[in-house]
């Protein structure tokens, strides 16, 4: 009997640990641009929620890296990833040092935040390297832990410039220094023996067909972001960057269901997929209606007393987050599944967008708005319709169960 019960013990108490550190990166994320809001004018505020967007954009593929390792370690333990995971830090760091005339020009940002966000790019993607080891092997307590503390290093230097009143660069400075403290933490907390056997090294198409999913996944849902700042004025950039936080919350607040899900998603477990989607729906609809019941307090929570009056706006931003969520889970489905291009649609959906803001729809708080949560659907209803053709094709895969 204590066989039978223990083993959905387990995973309850890991599921409370992911979902704690979980909590803890969505926490500390949502507390950087709070304190912006506080401690910055509505420029400076803008130019650091665009900040936060290219750092989370650029890091991307780092939770490729993790899902790629994740993967294949669930289908051959031991499998050797150190390589892969520092060249794709390099090329991360490279791109953002290569781009800093464009981003500064196109975004107006300082030309020393790129240098630095640079540093703080390669830092926060190669733990995707361990995270991935640890998921893979379902060690998933350690997991948390080295979650919690790619939060804390990733977001605390940030944090205490803010509160300092470092201004803008000198928060840029503190959280990159902070950042390079990731690897050496991580690279202990994820040792094991199984590592020194090595087993079989991840192929770099894996790690960029995971990479380009992720990468696509999150341009599609911060390309709004973006957008509202290129074209509203300052004042509006700032407020929809506060809206954005909702987003956020709603589209990583289901987060371990899919970290849970991963592994048994590799070895071709459907049932993990219909339970993956029902408990992400279920969270996402609790969230759309908290912010219906509550949009005046999520706002004044998420900016202060100053953004109020935008509550009536809360509900749509979370149901884009909501959406995104739900996209989320079918394309780490795909990459496990072994997709050829499972980012495809949500490429779709990034230029529609673009092609929708910039040339068709007027430039303003509510139509970037609008444009995005149809977006969202639109990147949803093409990501189902991808993944139930894929599941037709591959019912004869060598990893289903």
């Amino acid at each position: 009997m204590t066989v039978t019960t223990s083993a959905p013990r387990r995973v309850g108490v890991s599921g409370v640990a992911v979902a704690m550190a979980g909590a803890l990166t969505s926490g500390l994320g949502y507390l950087v641009p709070v304190l912006g809001a506080r401690h910055l004018g509505p420029g400076d505020l803008g130019a650091l929620a665009t900040v936060l967007a290219i750092a989370a954009i650029a890091g991307v593929p780092g939770t490729g890296l993790q899902i790629a390792v994740a993967i294949h370690r669930a289908r051959t333990p031991g499998a050797a990833s150190g390589r892969i995971g520092w060249l794709t830090a390099a090329v991360c760091a490279g791109v953002v040092l290569v781009l800093t005339p464009v981003a500064s020009a196109l975004l107006d940002l300082p030309p020393v935040v790129s240098p630095l966000l640079a540093g703080y790019t390669g830092a926060v993607v190669v733990a995707g390297r361990w995270l991935g080891e640890l998921q893979g092997d379902e060690r998933f307590l350690r997991l948390a832990a080295g979650m919690a503390v790619l939060a804390v290093c990733r977001y605390g230097g940030l944090v205490a410039g803010l509160l300092i009143g470092a201004g803008l660069i000198g928060s840029v400075l503190a959280g990159t220094a902070v950042a390079l403290l990731i690897p050496p933490i991580l690279a202990r907390l994820a040792r094991s023996r199984a590592d020194a056997s090595g087993g079989t090294g991840i192929a770099t198409r894996q790690v960029v067909t995971a990479c380009s999913a992720t990468l696509a996944m999150l341009v599609v849902s911060y390309a709004d972001l973006l957008l509202a700042r290129h074209l509203l004025p300052a004042d509006a950039s700032g407020a929809y960057a506060v809206g954005t936080v909702l987003t956020k919350g709603a589209l990583w607040a289901p987060q371990v269901v899919t970290v849970l899900a991963l592994p048994r998603l590799a070895r071709g477990n459907r049932r993990a997929l219909m339970i993956a989607l029902g408990l992400v729906t279920g969270c996402g609809a609790s969230l759309v209606g908290a912010s219906a019941l509550a949009g005046g307090l999520a706002f004044r929570l998420a900016g202060g007393a100053d953004y109020v009056d935008l509550g009536r706006y809360a509900p749509v931003f979370a149901a884009t987050g909501a959406l995104y969520a739900l996209v989320f889970v079918l394309v780490n489905a795909q990459v496990a599944a072994g997709a050829k291009w499972p980012s495809a649609p949500l490429w779709a959906a990034a230029v529609g967008l673009l092609v929708v803001t910039e040339w068709l729809a007027p430039h303003t708080f509510t139509a970037i708005l609008w444009c995005a949560v149809g977006t969202a659907a639109v990147a949803l209803a093409l990501t189902a319709a991808a993944t139930r053709r894929g599941q037709t094709s591959r019912r004869m895969s060598p990893y289903a169960r």
